[in-house]
């Protein structure tokens, strides 16, 4: 089954509000031994997100502001009055990154990782469709996902590309699996399914690769077999 962000996230979440002072974040980040948390509204809607890093930031630049502060050149004085917003913040809504970049529980672990690298950034708040904050998805927990033995992954290719995405028998493909490199060897009815087969493999948590060797009987050009979800909470991606 290829997971997806609500089987991983961290349900119970600590969180800010706008007026939460920054001292206060302090203590909850050192208490939870988090690095990072979402501001929400009284709503429970996300406004942004705080860490760590933001309140390292604002340390240096409360340094900092003094030593730009005389600087006359244009370019400077807007890099002065940056310094000195970020200085002067107090709460966690002075400080926080807005808007946050949110996922929703249904989504894919592999896409919430390409939009944590994408935007690098280092957690995602989880909502539900009023945008309510409902979990958080940390790295740690989707790197969880991909800590999956090479057999489990074999027999999912197997299971879930082969038999019941493209409706084949399970015998028809040889999948071997090492590292999270998969091997991919048979001879399939219709060359055309081969692309498809590769894009589906790419498709299941904990491939890092995929390895073609299949062979393709008739060139038929024809479009690819019509596809059932792989697993009962996927999207197809085209």
């Amino acid at each position: 089954m290829t997971h997806i962000v609500g089987d991983v996230m961290t349900r119970e979440v600590i969180e800010a509000r706008r007026e939460t002072p920054l001292k206060d974040l302090a203590r909850l980040l050192d208490r939870h031994r988090i690095s990072g948390l979402p501001v929400v509204d009284h709503d429970d809607k996300v406004l942004g997100v705080i860490s760590e890093t933001d309140l390292i930031r604002r340390q240096a630049a409360r340094s900092a502001d003094r030593s730009v502060r005389r600087f006359r050149v244009p370019a400077l004085r807007r890099s002065a009055r940056r310094v000195a917003a970020v200085a002067r913040a107090t709460t966690a809504g002075d400080l926080m990154t807005s808007p946050a970049i949110t996922v929703h529980p249904e989504q894919r672990v592999a896409d919430a990782a390409r939009v944590m690298e994408r935007h690098g950034v280092e957690r995602l708040p989880v909502v539900d469709e009023e945008d309510r904050l409902i979990g958080i998805a940390t790295r740690r927990d989707l790197l969880r996902v991909f800590l999956r033995t090479d057999e489990e992954i074999r027999r999912e290719v197997i299971a879930e590309v082969f038999t019941r995405a493209m409706r084949l028998p399970p015998d028809t493909v040889n999948a071997s699996v090492r590292d999270g490199m998969v091997t991919l060897e048979g001879r399939l009815e219709r060359h055309s399914d081969i692309p498809l087969a590769i894009q589906l493999t790419y498709r299941i948590d904990g491939v890092v690769g995929v390895v073609n060797s299949l062979t393709g009987g008739v060139d038929d050009g024809r479009a690819p077999t019509p596809l059932r979800p792989l697993g009962r909470n996927s999207h197809h991606v085209g």
